[in-house]
């Protein structure tokens, strides 16, 4: 079997889980990052959706960031999910459960006005209440194992970070269990390795063409 290869675009949330999870596994992989608003021809012929991530592995391409990242947990090795089926049915769903964060997240620092960034901030903070009261053990999502929910959050408490530092918006100060996830998930080595060189210069260049309120406001 060939190298993995993953197609995406650096600031994508869903393709930097899969990094973190190859990480994890010490698999040896490619990745090629094309503009997401501008993909060229080869990629949309490869891409039944249009969308990123895709993993293209012998020839045949894998979409859907969910299954790529199942599929990698399967092929690889160690395993990330508890192999209990009913705590790890339980992991998937709380993986899912994290996949609004992001919109959420985009929806607050892109908002064109407070009023935007005020309903979109409540909403996600129902999302972070419904995570903390899940978040039952530690360090780690299941206790004293990393997994696949770890994964998941992890791009998100990046870019957590990254409005905290930029715009001064903290979505983690309501909850002290969530903060000290974070912060355990941010000094993982897979993690700080998968965030792209330059990210917070791609983020805040995406918020000013976006004309963000928050970035101006915060200015």
């Amino acid at each position: 079997m060939s190298k993995p290869k993953l197609i995406s675009f650096k600031v994508c949330p869903f393709v930097q889980r899969s990094v973190i999870l190859l990480k994890e596994k010490n698999v040896d992989y490619d990745i090629e990052f094309i503009d997401v608003y501008n993909p060229p021809e080869w990629f949309l012929k490869l891409s039944p959706t249009g969308k990123v991530p895709i993993l293209v592995v012998d020839d045949t391409v894998i979409f859907e960031s969910a299954v790529i990242g199942e599929y990698l947990e399967e092929v690889y090795s160690p395993a990330l999910h508890p192999s209990n089926p009913v705590t790890k049915a339980q992991n998937r769903a709380w993986m899912e459960y994290t996949s609004p964060l992001y919109m959420g997240f985009f929806g607050v620092i892109m908002a064109q006005d407070q009023d935007a960034v005020d309903v979109a901030s409540e909403e996600m903070d129902k999302n972070l209440a419904g995570l903390a009261n899940a978040k039952t053990h530690n360090p780690w999502f299941n206790g004293d194992d990393f997994s696949m929910v770890d994964i998941a959050v992890a791009p998100f408490f990046v870019r957590a970070a990254f409005a905290k530092k930029h715009v001064g918006i903290d979505f983690l100060a309501k909850h002290a269990d969530l903060q000290a996830w974070s912060e355990q998930v941010l000094a993982r080595q897979s993690v700080i390795d998968s965030t792209v060189e330059g990210f917070d210069e791609m983020m805040l260049k995406m918020m000013k063409a976006k004309n963000s309120f928050l970035l101006n406001s915060f200015s």
